[in-house]
């Protein structure tokens, strides 16, 4: 199965985006939580979600010319990351966070329905695959 162009493309776009968050909550969690509007800071909690954005998203962009079995693996885990990021950010919503985190919870969601919409096509192509029905 060839993996699509899009999904390649994706994972760049994901790796552009994680870094641009990632980095500055990794080196100044408290300077950029305070821009977006948060009044409570903890440094090590904020920078752990810089780094791990950094760790998905750099591996995002290595992984991008691997074959099906590294893009269905990372598929996963990109769709539990952002499932457990959209709970979380819910919650936040629900506890008073600021109106940032309203632009936070859109961009997992948007993610997390492209992982889902590409994780259900590879699942479908290597049914049929299996079954001798792929073109």
């Amino acid at each position: 199965m060839e993996i699509p162009a899009s999904l390649r493309k994706w994972f760049v776009a994901h790796f552009i985006v994680d870094l641009m968050v990632g980095v500055p909550l990794l080196v100044a969690p408290e300077r950029t939580l305070v821009l977006l509007g948060w009044t409570v800071v903890d440094p090590l909690a904020t920078r752990l979600v810089g780094a791990a954005l950094l760790a998905i998203g750099t591996q995002s962009f290595l992984g991008r010319n691997d074959e099906l079995p590294a893009f269905r693996a990372m598929l996963n885990l990109k769709l539990i990351w952002s499932g457990a990021a959209i709970i979380a950010l819910l919650a936040a919503v629900g506890g008073g966070a600021p109106q940032a985190c309203w632009a936070l919870l859109s961009i997992f969601i948007a993610f997390f329905g492209v992982w889902a919409h590409h994780r259900i096509r590879i699942k479908q192509w290597s049914s049929a695959d299996s079954r001798g029905l792929a073109p």
